[in-house]
């Protein structure tokens, strides 16, 4: 199983995203000194990264990505701020160092196994290092997900929307102190339908279209688009605080 995909970077950072006010809850949380180790697991085009780094210029930084162009264009973002890795998160990760903190905005619902996810993370980690993320949890994009069996005949297949009970059991089970574990209602309304099929298109259904020929992509989004019962991406945050014993 791998956890990577190649994503179409340019086209991602350009959207207005709702990631980044998940981004800035993940640093709300952290409450770093400001002197750490971080690692940005999954870190795509380093937005979040250089906000942290906005906050404490100090930290030194490792950002992890499956996706190349998602680090090319993290690498234009961060330049020499931080250390950049192409690497696949369900394989042991190679931090030159064991950090003091792991944080991550919008990525592990692309990752299915969470336990073998938190275990890698576990084995990089410092005894008492803090992991600080988010995520889709259960009930994530729920419809659009509808709307794709309807027009597909098959849901989305590449996710992982775990809920409360599963994460808190993985994370014990992988070496960590649990300190919160919640789901967060936070849907996002696009202004209008030109918008919405950009982001289904670049952000939800990517991995999807990625196995059809290019000529068929945009009819595709806007029959999902149409299936929709109301033009809402109706995300499901699942943000996670604990602490690797």
């Amino acid at each position: 199983m791998t956890g990577t995909r190649e994503w179409d970077a340019a086209s991602y950072d350009a959207l207005k995203l709702p990631h980044v006010e998940w981004g800035r809850r993940v640093l709300d949380r952290m409450g770093l000194s400001g002197d750490e180790l971080v690692l940005d697991a999954g870190c795509g085009t380093g937005r979040d990264a250089a906000a942290l780094l906005e906050r404490w210029p100090g930290v030194r930084m490792i950002g992890i990505d499956g996706s190349q162009q998602m680090l090319d264009q993290a690498r234009d973002r961060l330049g020499d701020r931080a250390t950049l890795l192409h690497a696949d998160l369900l394989r042991p990760l190679p931090v030159p160092e064991p950090v003091d903190a792991v944080m991550s905005v919008a990525a592990f619902h692309w990752i299915q196994d969470h336990t073998l996810l938190f275990s890698n993370l576990r084995a990089a980690m410092k005894p008492g290092a803090t992991l600080t993320t988010d995520c889709g949890g259960r009930g994530n994009v729920a419809i659009v997900n509808d709307a794709l069996a309807r027009v597909s005949g098959n849901e989305h297949d590449g996710w992982e929307f775990a809920d409360e009970d599963d994460t808190r059991a993985r994370l014990e089970a992988t070496g960590f102190e649990v300190r919160s574990v919640v789901l967060r209602d936070d849907p996002f309304r696009p202004e209008d339908d030109a918008v919405l099929e950009r982001y289904l298109a670049t952000v939800v259904l990517g991995s999807k279209l990625d196995a059809m020929p290019e000529a068929d992509r945009g009819a595709f989004v806007t029959e999902v688009r149409l299936a929709m019962t109301e033009p809402v991406v109706d995300y499901v945050r699942l943000e996670i605080d604990a602490v690797a014993l």
